[in-house]
């Protein structure tokens, strides 16, 4: 990918959201319901502008697997790709946040309409409470909760890190969780400019059951995301990344 695409992809991405972001504050008055729609167009105009400018597209693997209704989904986190995605990859997602995000002028506002969980990560047990009856509240209301597990974005290839939250949200909701997979890191990378053109994909990985103990969980979501992980890195053309097994954070390429 050129300099120039990105930097025009990143002229566009921030023109449209001001656009955006000032001309739907009129729906911030409306039912939650409008907000949800508000976001959805900007999700949906964004990955139009990376496709159109910037030559990145997106392949959904694994649909099947994909909840309709209440779920919660612990997903890989390589890039701002995933966070914009999820808008339209599921009906009405509820995503686990940052408190700092609602600082972001105007985005704050409308994460906060939507009815987002948002953590205090210098809060401790206490915003842990907090994160559990609002999921659990989402949940109710047949809404997919989306956490990303390591709790921050990582470089693609970096060994894993996954924090405890997870598990605490999955034994606390007794619902499957939804494992998923992607590459995005490898396009639209944690620091800098947009890296190459292609295909981002993410994989829906088969739900992990209810009711595990938190070691087993843990294990299992580890052992269904990773794998699936560095397969999708590995398959992009001129990248070499390590497979499972081999020693983390050599990649190379």
């Amino acid at each position: 990918m050129t300099r120039l695409r990105a930097f025009l992809f990143f002229l566009y991405f921030g023109l449209m959201s001001v656009a955006m972001n000032v001309g739907c504050l009129p729906v911030l008055l409306g039912p939650r319901g409008w907000t949800v729609w508000a976001m959805r167009c900007w999700a949906r105009l964004t990955l139009f502008g990376l496709r159109a400018i910037a030559g990145i597209g997106m392949e959904v693997r694994g649909r099947p697997y994909i909840p309709a209704g209440g779920a919660l989904i612990a997903s890989k986190h390589l890039s701002m790709w995933e966070t914009i995605a999820f808008h339209l990859l599921v009906a009405d997602p509820a995503m686990v946040m940052k408190r700092e995000l609602l600082a972001v002028p105007l985005y704050g506002r409308y994460a906060q309409r939507a009815q987002m969980i948002v953590i205090d990560r210098e809060a401790g047990a206490k915003t842990l409470k907090g994160m559990l009856s609002a999921a659990k509240m989402r949940l109710s209301e047949g809404r997919q909760i989306v956490i990303f597990p390591e709790g921050t974005r990582h470089q693609p290839g970096a060994p894993a890190d996954y924090k405890s939250g997870v598990a605490a949200l999955y034994g606390y909701l007794g619902a499957p969780c939804i494992p998923v997979a992607l590459n995005s890191g490898l396009f639209w990378p944690k620091a800098g400019t947009l890296k190459r053109s292609g295909t981002i994909v993410i994989e829906f990985l088969p739900p992990i059951p209810p009711g595990l103990a938190r070691a087993e969980f843990m294990a299992k979501l580890e052992g269904a995301i990773e794998p699936a992980t560095a397969r999708l890195l590995a398959e992009v053309p001129g990248v070499a990344f390590p497979q499972p097994g081999d020693k983390p954070g050599l990649a190379c390429g």
